[in-house]
């Protein structure tokens, strides 16, 4: 009897010790990790804010294939939330957004030592190249989570990193997938109204081509802004003359405009007018890489179906959305037109 209390004593003086030791160390814990992800802040944010993207991007799977997802009537958004069942399941609630900028989130995970509530929280920030992502996960250890990392070696912030890591290469492949997406539709012979518009003209390599247009747009632009003109349509880009032989075109910006406007001499901005032209339509959704496909699928239009581009007529390009206020390449949407020639109505002869 005596030595069970001797062992009885020990026992308890070692769980007491241990309490003591464990309860004396810091459980608190503020893990992140942070990427630059090549894409806008409101891309990345969109695909993080909506729990029923993080199936495809999360490194969950990976680690528990058994894991099955239910999302809430909202999954985007504050207010959202969505549960999983696993080897541990759990839920997460978005308690406050900050669209493209923060997102803070209540995480409840069902262990077998307890229910565990740390704090989720991701900020956005415009970086060089794209947007830097950070994941970040806050809490405090229980004695008994404290007691279970120190005997079993097991490192918990290591851990916590890795996951992180893979949770955002995994968000960088999946917008890069994204904004890949794109498609090209032939809309046929339809008759563009033309009108007065204001623009700007260059000479340009086409290689140079993209990164000239932009700064003669926002030339136009401010012209139109700053003399409070009333745009009657969407900007535009008109190729005037396309040298093959030399790789060069000479090209304007335009915006068109509801009534002729008289500019001063010498203003880099003037007004011009387009007649109405008949042309077959292509409308390409998605980046601006994938026009020269666009073009082909109009020109092949126009030869399968026997009608005859018009060698006078100038192409043209309409951008229906703004990139600055669609951030997703992938959905932009550019209206192409190649002019063609239309027979003539006939005239009555008289007798």
């Amino acid at each position: 009897m005596k030595i069970l209390k001797y062992l009885f004593f020990l026992l308890l003086i070692i769980i007491i010790g241990s309490a003591i030791y464990f309860g004396t160390k810091d459980g608190t814990y503020d893990i992140q990790d942070s990427m630059v992800i090549q894409a806008p802040p409101e891309v990345v944010f969109n695909k993080v804010n909506d729990y029923k993207s993080w199936e495809n991007w999360g490194p969950w799977k990976k680690e528990d294939s058994t894991i099955t997802f239910t999302y809430a009537e909202k999954t985007s958004g504050e207010g959202a939330s969505y549960s999983w069942d696993g080897q541990i399941s759990g839920s997460m609630t978005t308690t406050k957004v900050i669209p493209n900028k923060e997102i803070e989130q209540d995480l409840t995970l069902d262990t077998p030592a307890g229910e565990r509530n740390p704090k989720v929280y991701w900020t956005f920030e415009e970086a060089e190249g794209g947007t830097k992502v950070t994941w970040g996960m806050k809490g405090e250890h229980t004695l008994i989570d404290k007691a279970y990392y120190s005997l079993s070696g097991m490192d918990f912030d290591s851990e916590m990193h890795k996951m992180n890591k893979s949770g955002l290469e995994g968000i960088a492949e999946e917008v890069a997938e994204d904004m890949k997406q794109y498609s090209i539709n032939v809309d046929g012979v339809t008759q563009y109204g033309g009108g007065y518009y204001m623009y700007t003209t260059s000479v340009a390599k086409l290689s140079e081509l993209d990164e000239k247009t932009e700064p003669m747009m926002n030339v136009v632009m401010d012209f139109i802004t700053n003399n409070n003109l009333n745009m009657a349509g969407k900007p535009f880009t008109l190729y005037n003359e396309i040298d093959n032989t030399n790789n060069t075109v000479i090209f304007s910006t335009g915006v068109p405009v509801k009534e002729r406007v008289i500019t001063p001499e010498g203003s880099p901005v003037v007004c011009g007018f387009m007649e109405p032209v008949s042309a077959v339509k292509v409308s390409l959704k998605g980046n601006y890489k994938h026009l020269s496909e666009a073009y082909t699928k109009g020109r092949q239009y126009i030869e399968k179906n026997s009608l005859q581009a018009d060698p006078m007529g100038k192409t043209f390009e309409v951008y229906v959305t703004d990139p600055e206020e669609t951030p997703n390449p992938a959905n932009w949407l550019t209206e192409v037109y190649i002019p063609i020639i239309t027979a003539p109505e006939p005239v009555e002869q008289g007798l």
